[in-house]
């Protein structure tokens, strides 16, 4: 369904849309999203809103999201609205705008709808990007966008680190993990990392510049494994999926240790049965242990974009993208990232513009 206006341009389309069926308590299935035709859109930012019409373009997929399908409103995010398009950060780019910093054209990155149109009123986050012919469009979902820049300041500044420390990350492969192992590398640690397959242990050494890998579904006894790859323990823990890994961890932490909590892939909601043991070496051995956000820290965000662009033109970080194509391939997507599907930062690719 299309309609014009008296130029003939054109003012309404239809508008996919992926919808969230009801609130879940456990990791995501494709089943539990839908998409949902049928809708339209009109292509004009309404008067006095301030707003702006996009066309979406890149999705990005990320863990954060499962929560905002449980009905729990106590986070720092709200659920999503039943029937109503979930929403993720994206790139895009402007069909129409009311406001004065934004005009048809721009290629923006923000929180957008997971649709094929959005009309966006909150653009307090919204930003422009700079094309640049030397780095894809979709990596500003991914290395220069949200995930890379929770590497960023996670690593930087809730992991404090000094050069010649021994630095662990946990789903190493994701989108943040490659990142954050990258850049330790970079300021001169050892780093190892984890992952759940072998394709991506090899990844993490032979491409991503690990010192070592392992694949922790082949590990009887995590606390053995690390001591195997820490004989001298861990400074630095960069904690992305909780549970049993934690538990190890903590064993093998070295006094004044520091670890980032950045997600607890592992941990469905808050009614899991298996508590975090060995926390009494957070007292034995003085870790700090810190839960962050990367909007704690969005001051240094331009820095980040910077740093982390001229890092990736100069060859010294690489990054492994997954991208599913269309809307219809989103419900996957996102469920894949609890199953350890996807290799790389998952990504969906809405339109190419």
């Amino acid at each position: 369904m299309a309609d014009h206006d008296d130029a003939g341009l054109l003012v309404v389309l239809e508008n996919k849309q992926v919808v969230l069926k009801g609130y879940i308590e456990r990791a995501p299935l494709e089943t539990d999203l839908e998409l949902k035709t049928g809708n339209t859109i009109k292509l004009r930012a309404p008067k006095g809103s301030r707003g702006v019409v996009v066309k979406n373009l890149y999705l990005s997929c990320d863990p954060y999201m499962r929560a905002r399908m449980r009905d729990f409103h106590g986070s720092y995010l709200p659920p999503f609205v039943l029937g109503q398009p979930i929403e993720g950060y994206g790139a895009a780019k402007v069909v129409d705008s009311d406001h004065p910093n934004f005009k048809p054209g721009d290629i923006v990155a923000g929180f957008v709808g997971w649709e094929e149109y959005s009309l966006l009123k909150n653009i307090d986050r919204l930003r422009k990007i700079q094309p640049d012919d030397d780095i894809p469009l979709s990596y500003h979902v991914g290395l220069l966008g949200m995930p890379g820049f929770t590497a960023y300041a996670g690593f930087y500044e809730v992991c404090s680190p000094k050069k010649g420390e021994y630095v662990f990350v946990s789903a190493a492969s994701g989108a943040v993990g490659q990142i954050v192992g990258q850049l330790a590398k970079l300021y001169g640690c050892y780093v190892v990392g984890s992952a759940s397959t072998k394709q991506k242990v090899d990844l993490l050494k032979n491409k991503l510049g690990f010192d070592e890998a392992f694949n922790y579904k082949e590990e009887n006894d995590l606390d053995a494994a690390l001591k195997r790859y820490f004989p001298e323990g861990i400074d630095i823990y960069f904690e992305n999926v909780g549970g049993a890994m934690l538990d190890a961890v903590l064993l093998n932490m070295r006094i004044h240790g520091r670890i980032a909590v950045c997600g607890m892939v592992s941990q469905h909601g808050y009614h899991d049965h298996e508590g975090i043991h060995n926390l009494f070496t957070l007292i034995t051995k003085r870790v700090r242990m810190e839960g962050f956000l990367q909007s704690d820290y969005l001051h240094l965000f331009p820095q980040f974009v910077e740093n982390v662009s001229n890092l990736y033109k100069q060859g010294k970080i690489v990054y492994i993208e997954d991208v599913n194509e269309g809307l219809e391939s989103a419900a996957a997507a996102l469920a894949g990232l609890f199953t350890g599907k996807n290799v790389g930062k998952q990504v969906v690719c809405v339109a190419r513009e």
